[in-house]
């Protein structure tokens, strides 16, 4: 494999990807769902307990049966024991069947809280750590990694449980009857131990990689399904094939890697399952000549030995699906470390040792102060993406309560970094960014909406009614006030759907088009009411008459708020109180609309081209 095709062991930091939970948060992380149940749990070890004792009665009883035949018992005996057999048999039957439902009750109970823990963590991840690892990594984590988890705890991990039970009850009872010959026993399953400790030497790592390969695989194909249109109009058909063959190439052989795993593990399995049984009837007819054991004893010790095999074998086949839901569960719980890698990646520090420690987790910051009022300062802000340059040099603004802020340039200004900072995305490098002297990057997601909301030209429709839509910014908004909105922001398309608020969106319902997405968000805007408003060319998907009519209608609903817009269309920062001119990362002008026009700088040259008329000859 050449260099060029090869990718490195992914490294989530490094890469962008959402952090993975430690062996030891996983470890408490399960304990923890196992206390929030501890009475399941607990009746499950007891009935596999018991199922596992009456499943050690056969052998047992078959051992005496040989016994009384040989020493010339009568036939009324031998029924009697056989009767007991069967009667054993039922036993752990009824047992078993009552210790699965019972296992498969606290796996759904515990599924359904790891799923809901993950979507609370989902919907409280940082902005900036959702888009940096995209939607592909949080997509498979919620989708093929909380399934692979869901199948560990219905099926898998009770499976185990009883399994495990069950081997344990066999090696005792080998060394009840004969401890010489359960010593043999074990000896001879020392393969096992071996074969498993290799495997799990390398099993961990290798099923991290292949969930990481998925990631990546499900943000490739995303990227190119949602780009389809930009792909074929720009000619990227090749190249985003390339990009999807890497992917999946990677996915092949990190495949490849935990196959070949299993391939070493189940034949050396397979061969230690005979070398017990073998060595005990052996070692057992010697001693048996030697009248130092029955031959019912070694007969009852072969058979226990036999029997292992069976929970042994679900054990270790499901040993891969435990490594695999393992591994799934540590990214799940991986979010749980999220806001943490976020704030070190804010920092672009290390972390010290005593935060990356999982016994020490990395506490967070709080802020008791409120904000004194709604004036948002920006004191000598620089910025820069990760690997690269700095976006923002030096900047320095004061957005006053109530105003109307229009900042322009030229693409690549570092327009949109500039509002990604004052909503709080992002925490700037050095200097800072206030609103009523608190940092906003140290608010609360909750307090910060309340503050600051921030409309870019991206908007999502959910599934679910317009009503539903609407409601996500206001719960308790009746009927009255969601058309009111809609209105508001020239969406009167809204009031002819033939159902009305309850007109059910997305597919198999009304799918919008990228105009009336962006006014279905705005209108979540004017309900949601914050006192600052971004506008990062949030209307930009409408025609310029709709998009003015729209911008007004939103500064008559927020009269007395403050808006900061940013946008290329300069009839934006005409309505102004207000004009920022952003240049390379720096603010090089700012002043009303008048002002900056007479004064023949940047805003002027491009007022002038906006308007049609030919630059200045040189």
């Amino acid at each position: 494999m050449t260099s060029a095709t090869r990718r490195p062991a992914p490294d989530p930091a490094a890469d962008g990807q959402l952090p993975v939970a430690g062996p030891g948060q996983v470890r408490r992380a399960a304990l923890r769902l196992i206390r929030r149940d501890r009475r399941a749990f607990a009746l499950l070890l007891l009935l596999n307990a018991l199922a596992s004792a009456a499943g050690l009665l056969g052998p047992w009883l078959l051992g005496r049966i040989i016994n009384t035949v040989k020493d010339g018992g009568g036939v009324g005996t031998v029924d009697r024991l056989a009767l007991a057999i069967v009667a054993a048999a039922l036993v752990q039957l009824v047992l078993a069947r009552y210790a699965r439902l019972v296992g498969h009750r606290f796996g759904e109970r515990t599924l359904a809280r790891v799923r809901e823990q993950f979507l609370d963590r989902a919907l409280a991840l940082p902005t900036s750590a959702v888009e940096r690892a995209g939607t592909g990594d949080l997509t498979v984590r919620g989708t093929t990694d909380v399934a692979a988890t869901g199948l560990a705890l219905r099926d898998t991990g009770p499976d185990v449980l009883v399994a495990a039970v069950q081997a344990l009850f066999l090696l005792g009872a080998v060394f009840v009857l004969s401890p010489l010959l359960g010593a043999c026993g074990v000896l001879g399953l020392c393969g096992i131990w071996f074969a498993s400790r290799w495997y799990l030497r390398r099993a961990p790592a290798a099923y991290l990689d292949e969930g990481a390969a998925h990631s990546v695989l499900a943000e490739e194909l995303a990227a190119t399904a949602s780009g389809a249109r930009t792909v074929e109009a720009l000619g990227l058909r090749r190249r985003r094939i390339a990009a999807a063959d890497e992917a999946i190439a990677w996915c092949l052989r990190t495949r490849t890697r935990t196959l070949r795993l299993r391939s070493v593990l189940f034949p050396a399995i397979d061969i230690s399952y005979v070398v017990p049984v073998v060595g005990v009837l052996l070692i057992g007819s010697v001693l048996h000549d030697h009248g130092a054991v029955s031959l019912g004893t070694v007969v009852a010790s072969a058979l226990y030995l036999r029997q292992l095999s069976q929970p042994l074998d679900t054990i270790l086949q499901q040993l891969e699906a435990l490594q695999s839901s393992s591994a799934s569960f540590a990214r799940i719980e991986g979010l749980a470390t999220a806001d943490a890698a976020e704030e070190r990646s804010r920092d672009r520090l290390p972390a010290p040792r005593a935060e990356r420690s999982p016994q020490h987790p990395p506490e967070q910051p709080t802020v008791t102060a409120l904000p004194a009022d709604d004036r948002i300062d920006v004191d000598s802000v620089r910025f820069a993406y990760d690997g690269h340059g700095d976006v923002l040099r030096g900047v320095d603004l004061t957005v006053r309560p109530g105003e109307r802020l229009a900042v322009v340039g030229p693409s690549g200004a570092g327009k949109t970094t500039l509002s990604r900072l004052l909503a709080g995305i992002d925490a700037p490098d050095s200097g800072t960014v206030t609103v009523g002297g608190v940092p906003i990057a140290e608010l609360s997601p909750e307090r910060l909406r309340r503050q600051v909301v921030l409309v870019t030209q991206e908007h999502h429709v959910f599934l679910g009614s317009v009503r539903d839509n609407l409601r996500i910014a206001a719960e308790s908004a009746g009927d009255a006030a969601l058309l009111s909105a809609l209105r508001t922001v020239g969406a009167a398309w809204a009031e002819d759907l033939p159902d009305g608020l309850d007109t059910e969106l997305g597919p198999g319902g009304l799918v919008l088009h990228g105009a009336q997405a962006q006014q279905l968000a705005l209108a979540r805007v004017v309900l949601a009411d914050p006192h600052t408003l971004i506008l990062d060319e949030a209307t930009a998907l409408l025609d310029p008459a709709a998009a003015r009519h729209t911008e007004r209608a939103l500064a008559a609903v927020l009269h007395g708020r403050t808006v900061v817009a940013i946008a290329h269309r300069l009839h934006t920062a005409h309505d102004a109180d207000r004009v920022a001119v952003m240049e390379d990362g720096r603010l090089t002008e700012l002043g009303p609309h008048d002002a900056l026009v007479a004064a023949d700088g940047t805003y002027a040259a491009l007022w002038k081209s906006w308007h049609g008329e030919p630059p200045p000859a040189p």
